[in-house]
């Protein structure tokens, strides 16, 4: 990549500040200080910028895409589901085990606040599902222009398409960065590089890469939130439909309680969908364990407000009542006539009429529609990955100021971190709650150096 720097974000418009451009950086900008300098221009590092500048702090911005806050324009599919209106307890609860170390960055940025800060920048939010909470425009874009528009208020400096190759180092504290044309100074740097996921808008690693550089662990990072390739191979058939809503679990002892649920939507190599999506880090998890060469058997009930009983209580119903129909026909009335008709030539019962239903067809087709398997033999990657599981180790970060343990000056924000949610606002609330929290930290801290 080449190197740019030194654009200031100077329009309020929103096409022109996304399309804003700077010279090479010069000798003189290349040894410049700033007190901090933030890695990565996305949901994290844009608002690490916005708090860190708000508290008079001289910001400088790099990020190596032509322009910032690509994979933000992705989020919720184009229309940014920024938080939701879950409890501090459920959030935290959705993160597992990790979910503490979000505390000191919820206290600061919950939901109500969040929404606050965007109104405040003229951005109306709202639930409409009385959950998700998406802008009113129902567009990332204003979101992001809205970020922008406050960072050039603030006189953030952005330097794009500038590649950062590694961290300067002074008597164990971090002082700067280095890129292809030079070196930057700055009193406290802070990491929002992202994960790996959606490599294309621009998540290449860089973050773990420049961690390892003064020390840090990374937890090996892994595709989150993607589809999952499944056998059999009778799935391939059923590409675009979906079900919307069932439980997903991977059937396995102790992992059979932390299924999820939601809509299921199936793909021409196998499973996606929120409900499919929650659930794959783990599955990736459990797949990397294996080398490579593991399976992991998934089980669904894809109708779970109606138990095994109810079912069987239903067919006898069919009997008595419809048995001249067909009985993929009578199950197209509760799932998709194609799905129905999978199911039913699975269970042995193609072509056959409800009165006539073997009992070995019957209970075959209890099992599928309760406990029907898969077994995945794989993801679809971090080119398909929304979120990326693993990252920098949270044991070597104070979680009260996301200032590394390991050199001072030297603070991350968003998904480089060993943090990942559900789908629903979460990972999105985390990167703008920590992107927060990183930036006044490092503003306090370079006021004291």
């Amino acid at each position: 990549m080449s190197t740019t720097g030194g654009a200031r974000l100077a329009s309020t418009d929103s096409q022109a500040v996304g399309q804003e451009r700077g010279q090479a950086l010069s000798d003189t900008q290349a040894t410049r200080s700033v007190d901090v300098l933030v890695v990565g221009g996305g949901p994290a590092g844009l608002m690490a910028a916005i708090a860190a500048a708000e508290e008079k702090a001289r910001v400088l911005l790099c990020e190596q895409l032509p322009q910032p806050g690509r994979k933000l324009l992705a989020t919720g599919g184009g229309r940014c589901n920024l938080t939701n209106l879950a409890d501090r307890s459920a959030f935290l609860a959705s993160f597992g085990r990790q979910g503490r170390f979000l505390q000191p960055a919820l206290a600061l940025t919950d939901s109500v606040r969040l929404q606050a800060f965007f109104a405040a920048l003229g951005v109306r939010t709202g639930a409409v599902d009385g959950f998700h909470v998406f802008p009113v425009s129902n567009s990332a874009q204003t979101i992001l222009s809205a970020l922008l528009r406050r960072a050039a208020e603030l006189d953030v400096t952005t330097a794009l398409e500038t590649e950062v190759t590694g961290l300067t180092l002074r008597e164990g504290r971090v002082t700067g960065i280095k890129t292809l044309s030079g070196e930057r100074e700055a009193a406290c740097v802070i990491l929002a590089t992202g994960g790996k996921s959606y490599p294309d808008l621009g998540a290449t690693g860089t973050g773990y890469r420049l961690a390892q550089q003064v020390g840090h662990s990374v937890v090996t990072p892994l595709p989150g939130l993607v589809p999952l390739i499944v056998s059999p191979g009778w799935v391939q058939g059923l590409a675009g439909v979906s079900v919307p809503d069932v439980q997903v679990w991977i059937d396995v002892p102790r992992q059979r309680g932390a299924g999820r649920r939601g809509p299921l939507l199936f793909t021409h190599r196998g499973l996606s969908g929120q409900a499919v999506l929650d659930i794959s880090a783990d599955v990736a998890t459990l797949l990397a364990r294996g080398g490579g060469q593991r399976t992991v058997p998934l089980a669904l009930n894809l109708t779970p407000d109606t138990s095994v009983e109810e079912w069987s209580a239903r067919f006898d119903l069919w009997q008595r009542s419809a048995g001249k129909r067909l009985l993929k026909n009578l199950l197209a009335e509760h799932l998709p006539a194609s799905l129905a008709a999978a199911l039913c030539e699975q269970a042995g019962a193609a072509q056959v009429r409800a009165a006539e239903v073997p009992q070995t067809a019957r209970e075959n087709l209890l099992t599928l529609l309760t406990r029907l398997p898969f077994t995945v033999v794989g993801t679809e990657g971090f080119a398909h990955a929304m979120v990326t599981r693993g990252g920098v180790a949270l044991r070597e970060v104070d979680p009260h100021t996301l200032e590394s343990r390991k050199a001072k000056g030297l603070f991350f924000a968003g998904e480089v971190l060993d943090l990942d949610g559900p789908c629903g606002g979460y990972n999105l609330h985390w990167a703008f709650a920590s992107g927060r929290l990183a930036g006044h930290s490092a503003a306090r801290a370079s006021a004291s150096t």
